[in-house]
């Protein structure tokens, strides 16, 4: 039971291939429509709330250089969508496709701060106000937050993605085998979408704050 509750989260392989994957590119089609379609509501809303993360994350960073979070913010919003889509690889509940977004952040983060703005990175492992005894625990306690900080990251989008895909699947599988509480099974499924949905944006959404607030430390 469990390998096979499991296994919709497992790449299909063609010609040793994990064709799966395929799916993070099924955004780049979106996207050139904006070139050439007149003016739209889709196209409103988008723009509307690229100027609404710009200013929220320019508040946070103190510059103008939010692009790459917004870019990270869109393009992890559409592949949680994209998963709840039937027969849609679902590729932000794999770690492997965290990772490569939360690892590589952490990284230029750390070396940015270590090489160019090395006191303020000691000073950031002492705490203002930090007792006398309690100092060396809070630089063991800081470092040990600094470097768990891109397995958080990962983690935590990967695993809100899984659980709430795991629910709508097991409600899927017991469908069948209560025939007569089919509408009351049906009804908790429309709610668990629409509840996947505000997990799809708002995961998104932490997951472009938190790298915002990881490069303003530094």
């Amino acid at each position: 039971m469990m390998a096979n509750l499991f296994s919709t989260f497992d790449p299909t392989t063609f010609l040793k291939l994990s064709l799966n994957w395929l799916s993070i590119l099924i955004i780049f089609f979106f996207i050139p429509s904006l070139f050439w379609l007149i003016p739209n509501r889709l196209n409103f809303m988008t723009l509307k709330m690229l100027m609404t993360l710009h200013l929220e994350f320019k508040i946070l960073t103190k510059k103008n250089n939010t692009l790459i979070f917004i870019s990270l913010f869109f393009f992890i919003l559409m592949n949680n969508f994209m998963g709840l889509f039937p027969y849609i690889f679902t590729s932000s509940s794999h770690l492997v496709f965290t990772l490569s977004f939360a690892l590589p952040l952490w990284i230029s983060f750390m070396m940015y701060g270590w090489l160019m703005n090395t006191y303020h990175m000691f000073a950031h492992l002492m705490p203002q106000g930090t007792p006398p005894i309690l100092m060396p625990f809070m630089v063991c306690i800081e470092t040990i937050s600094n470097i768990i900080r891109p397995g958080t990251l990962a983690i935590r989008l990967s695993a809100n993605m899984i659980a709430g895909h795991l629910l709508l699947t097991l409600l899927g599988n017991t469908g069948p085998m209560v025939n007569f509480l089919i509408f009351i099974v049906l009804l908790i499924q429309f709610l668990l979408i629409i509840l996947e949905s505000a997990v799809a944006m708002i995961q998104s959404y932490v997951f472009a704050i938190l790298s915002t607030l990881y490069s303003s430390e530094v």
